[in-house]
């Protein structure tokens, strides 16, 4: 894991609305990832994945994102909520 002064500088450099490099970019991913998979309410997901916002319950909102995504088990869902 870099030093923590690289993700500060990288930190700095975004609040200013500047690019990383691709490299970075996937570094901080990969690094994102790490911490994340060793969290209690993270769960793996197969790929691809459609991930769907809150439809707060609403049927036919479903019924309108399987109209448009494709409907399951052909296609993968991840619902998230609030």
């Amino acid at each position: 894991m870099p030093p923590h002064g690289d993700l500060d500088r990288q930190i700095a450099h975004l609040r200013e609305c500047k690019h990383l490099p691709e490299a970075e970019v996937k570094g901080l991913c990969e690094q994102a990832k790490a911490i994340l998979m060793e969290e209690w309410n993270v769960q793996p997901v197969r790929c691809p994945v459609t991930v769907c916002g809150d439809i707060h319950g609403q049927f036919y909102d479903l019924i309108e994102l399987f109209r448009i995504g494709g409907e399951s088990p052909d296609t993968n869902y991840l619902f998230m909520g609030d």
